[in-house]
């Protein structure tokens, strides 16, 4: 019963979400949830971390962020088999009741959202990574990719792909290894690089 109506509330969200669309952020949203634009953006970042960082420091942080990716995207994989909650765009009744699709495809299940999940582990452990630069804040890329990854996990409702709380749970669940693999990082230069 509990589960039921939390889905259900669930559903109402996700409906409401969707239904802001227009003309105006189809383009958007469609552009935000593509991740072929996410590797250069991750190469550049990754670069910058080289530059501002220096090689020494630069090389866990970057591992961290991609060891981050990976455990986001691997556990969003594992839940979506093990949960089998079929996303919005592949349920009838969300169909029926008005979903409006952007996308297609994919595969049954969304909980919980990888791109969501992805997104924020990326975003906390990159902005947690940059902070060991004593030399400046970051504020202003931290405030950007902060905004990159909720423009992400947005997107995934307004296209159809994820209910509300799939996209809710992949940001926790993203933060989580975001915090976890920045820490990391952080253990590994303050360890081993700064004594060296």
């Amino acid at each position: 019963m509990f589960w039921q109506n939390l889905h259900e509330i669930d559903q109402h969200i996700t409906l409401f979400i969707n239904s802001l669309h227009c003309g105006f952020t189809d383009p958007i949203m469609l552009f935000f949830s593509q991740v072929r634009i996410w590797f250069p953006m991750y190469a550049i970042i990754a670069g910058i971390m080289f530059w501002r960082l220096g090689w020494k420091k630069a090389i866990p942080v970057v591992l961290s962020c991609v060891l981050c990716v990976v455990i986001c995207d691997q556990t969003a994989n594992f839940f979506k088999e093990w949960v089998a909650r079929l996303r919005p765009c592949q349920d009838q009744e969300m169909i029926g009741m008005g979903l409006y699709m952007l996308e297609t495809g994919g595969g049954l299940y969304g909980f919980f959202s990888g791109h969501a999940s992805n997104a924020f582990g990326f975003a906390v452990c990159s902005s947690m990574g940059l902070r060991n630069d004593n030399r400046q804040k970051y504020r202003g890329y931290s405030a950007w990719i902060f905004f990159w990854a909720s423009m992400v996990s947005i997107s995934r409702i307004f296209v159809g792909k994820h209910y509300f709380g799939d996209v809710i749970t992949g940001i926790i669940a993203g933060t989580i290894a975001g915090l976890f693999c920045g820490w990391l990082a952080r253990f590994v230069i303050r360890r081993f690089i700064k004594r060296a």
